[in-house]
């Protein structure tokens, strides 16, 4: 057996064990692309007029007035995402899961929605990409593999598109769409999978940051020049501190008002505990989620705690690898390079999904090829008849 063949049996292979689950992965992403512009249509209540020249209700203040909406539980953080849009304060915690928004009016209180993420549609949708719509504790590893999987196809793939030869070359980059339906799938498998190959390599790559814990230390030691992935514990409040101030994530949030733009996104969390401390981010380019500062407070004298690692500190002083780090999930969307760039990889993540089955119809008409006789061999049969 040559080399090509027997990466031919293990693309085939590898294939049929991850098919289903890139299928999955790869719908629920071209879904997840678009999430913010179809939920700027379906959920009207993510938005709510400004009023140039007011002052946006403290955190404090908000706070009270969403406790008394979802009272069974405790409000992790506030979220003003910038301008036009409602404030969220947000409960959300484990065992069992659970998270909501209380969305309101950021000058007048008014509560416009209470949300719910197990009635959301992309909570769904999530749960497809990321799990499988399996337990977390099964799905996650099994996205993780079949990520990995998909990414060894992808080189696979790319070594048996390879052409032999420049006569070879020409049918290797368009779609003979005069040719018999199994040319065509055929010529859909190859062709369009040659032009998704690099995006579908970024997107594999960037999901497997999140699915393995040794590819992720891997990317950050290679693009930080050998340095450790940090922890990402956030540090804690001194606890032998007397505290100072009643309401200190007002004083936080306003704190951030100052040095942030008028149209930047602001969010705090609350104290949970003594040893907590208050978070503050400011989003410098809403709709993404690598551009940010975010700083820890101690609760009780309000200094900005040291903190190090990819999702702490200033973005404008974070290095290389930090940043990448941050832009992880922009870049696994398109969402870095704006609305092209999620048009981009709802593209790409379209021919993916149509990989598996068009990879499956090559198999399946192979192992059902009909022999042709020629003509020697009907004139013989006639004569032995």
């Amino acid at each position: 057996m040559t080399i090509k063949k027997l990466i031919g049996k293990l693309h085939l292979w590898l294939g049929f064990i991850s098919g289903l689950g890139v299928f999955i992965i790869a719908i629920t992403g071209c879904i997840l692309a678009f999430q913010q512009e179809i939920e700027s249509v379906t959920k009207p209540y993510m938005y709510s007029a400004s009023k140039p020249g007011a002052t946006p209700l403290s955190p404090s203040v908000l706070k009270e007035i969403a406790v008394k909406q979802v009272s069974h539980k405790q409000p992790n953080g506030i979220n003003y995402p910038g301008k036009d849009k409602s404030a969220s304060v947000m409960f959300y915690g484990a065992n069992p899961d659970y998270y909501y928004q209380v969305f309101m009016d950021p000058y007048t209180g008014k509560v416009i929605k209470v949300w719910s993420e197990e009635e959301d549609f992309f909570h769904f949708i999530l749960h497809g990409h990321y799990y499988l719509w399996l337990p977390p504790a099964i799905g996650q590893p099994v996205v993780a593999s079949v990520t990995l999987i998909f990414f060894i196809m992808l080189i696979t793939g790319l070594v048996l598109w390879w052409p032999k030869n420049k006569a070879a070359a020409k049918q290797r980059f368009s779609v003979k769409w005069d040719a018999k339906w199994k040319r065509v799938n055929y010529d859909l498998h190859n062709v369009l999978g040659f032009y998704a190959l690099a995006i579908g390599l970024l997107l594999a790559t960037t999901g497997l940051v999140w699915g393995f814990q040794w590819f992720s230390k891997a990317v950050y030691f290679a693009t930080s020049g050998g340095e450790k992935l940090p922890s990402d514990l956030p540090p804690l409040s001194d606890t032998t501190k007397t505290a100072m101030y009643k309401t200190p994530e007002d004083l936080v949030w306003q704190q951030l008002r100052k040095k942030a733009p008028a149209d930047a996104g602001i969010m705090v969390s609350y104290i949970s505990d003594k040893t907590s401390a208050i978070a503050g981010s400011i989003n410098y380019r809403p709709g993404t989620y690598y551009k940010l500062d975010i700083l820890y407070f101690d609760q009780n004298t309000l200094t900005v705690l040291p903190a190090k690692g990819p999702y702490m500190g200033e973005y404008a002083k974070a290095s290389f690898a930090d940043k990448l780090r941050n832009m992880n999930y922009d870049i696994h969307i398109g969402a870095i390079i704006g609305l092209p760039g999620k048009i981009i990889v709802f593209l790409a993540s379209l021919v993916c999904a149509s990989l598996p089955i068009t990879g499956v119809y090559i198999w399946w008409g192979r192992r059902h090829k009909k022999i042709r006789k020629s003509p020697v061999t009907r004139s013989s049969s006639k004569m032995r008849a």
